[in-house]
């Protein structure tokens, strides 16, 4: 099996802050700071964990800084005996973090393309949208990150990346509005400038608005 291992030239910029990073001692007094600006005790009985455990939490749902998503897709296969339809992986579980609020966004993502020559391992693509989603992000730019790394990293004849998302930042707080899903795409080769392949494309996501929260 040829195994291809290429050195993109474009590639999407890691958008994690350069600046130094605090301590863990650092991080679990910022949690004590909030919790007694919230109106609690980070002294009594209850809380007394709670910067500790914050932080072990930090480390999981933001995991996406340490991850290098050009990494994640440098390692392509060309036997696939002359396969070129679409290939989509659908329904990818995704749990991200609203940049401007610090709360959740849930959702799923659906990610496609259109092979050239070769193809990459699909558990690459959900490793893909977990490196860009467990960070800080806005859904859109989160979208276009995905899709750009795919075209940037394999070179396919298109790219399609679908998400639907419903943001804690409208549910929890500020308008109050449970059941809104927000939905983004970034269509890029022959998914933007071929019709008939984007129609196809969505024939095979489906609607799947009503699954987006079940598992």
């Amino acid at each position: 099996m040829n195994i291809v291992t290429p050195k993109p030239q474009h590639v999407v910029a890691d958008s994690a802050s350069a600046t130094e990073r605090p301590t863990r001692e650092e991080a679990e007094e910022a949690v004590r700071t909030l919790l007694r600006w919230a109106g609690d005790d980070p002294t009594r009985e209850g809380l007394l964990g709670t910067p500790d455990r914050v932080a072990r939490s930090f480390e999981e749902f933001f995991a996406g800084y340490a991850m290098d998503p050009v990494a994640l897709l440098e390692r392509t296969f060309e036997e696939t005996d002359g396969y070129d339809e679409i290939v989509l992986l659908r329904d990818i579980r995704l749990e991200s973090y609203c940049e401007h609020h610090m709360v959740p966004i849930i959702g799923r993502a659906h990610v496609a393309y259109l092979p050239h020559r070769r193809v990459v391992g699909i558990s690459k693509l959900a490793r893909l949208v977990e490196a860009y989603a467990k960070r800080f992000q806005i859904q859109e730019k989160m979208t276009a990150q995905i899709a750009n790394t795919i075209q940037d990293v394999l070179e396919p004849r298109g790219v399609a990346v679908v998400i639907e998302a419903a943001h804690q930042c409208m549910t929890t707080r500020g308008v109050h509005k449970p059941g809104v899903t927000m939905v983004t795409s970034r269509m890029l080769g022959a998914f933007r400038d071929d019709p008939t392949t984007r129609r196809e494309l969505l024939a095979m996501i489906g609607n799947r608005g009503t699954a987006i929260l079940g598992d």
